[in-house]
């Protein structure tokens, strides 16, 4: 089933593919050997594998969630460690602020932790880490309600809709 196709749409696809070129399905092995025919009574059994790929995907798509919250529960989180700390944005500001260019400030900011521990970030990693400080800037109440979001949820409450005196209009 998982070379078929990965889901409903991908199976969908592969029944119409073989009906418009005359061909059909020959299963050599397995459960179901013989020969199905998506335009006659095979195309029960493309209804069964599309029914059978979504619930898979189904079955994968809650191991998968349920896994990433018993790690949250334990305080762990996937993803790589930050390439700029706090300290190294600080740093950056403060130099930038001094009339610095990046390329000057780059060579002395070494990163901590990581595969990469020992080394200079990169010029593109310092710019994007001040555009998201930017952003942060720029709109502190968003990062609040995000926040406040993730606690509800976590919380069990779904967070209400927006409103009209945060822009979103």
């Amino acid at each position: 089933m998982k070379r078929l196709g990965r889901d409903a749409a991908e199976l969908t696809a592969l029944a119409d593919h073989l009906t418009a070129h005359g061909l059909v399905l020959e299963m050599l092995a397995g459960p179901l050997p013989g020969i199905y025919d998506p335009t006659g009574p095979g195309k029960l059994l493309f209804a069964f594998f599309v029914a059978m790929a979504e619930t898979e995907r189904e079955n994968i798509r809650e191991s998968t969630l349920e896994g990433l919250d018993t790690a949250a529960r334990k305080g762990k989180h996937g993803g790589r460690p930050p390439v700029i700390t706090d300290d190294m944005l600080h740093t950056v500001l403060r130099r930038r602020a001094g009339g610095e260019s990046v390329e000057r400030i780059q060579p002395d900011l070494i990163i901590p932790t990581g595969k990469r521990k020992g080394q200079n970030p990169s010029a593109a990693s310092i710019y994007r880490a001040l555009a998201e400080h930017a952003k942060r800037e720029a709109y502190p109440e968003a990062a609040e309600e995000a926040h406040a979001d993730f606690a509800a949820l976590q919380a069990g409450d779904l967070p209400g809709p927006r409103s009209a005196d945060h822009g979103c209009e």
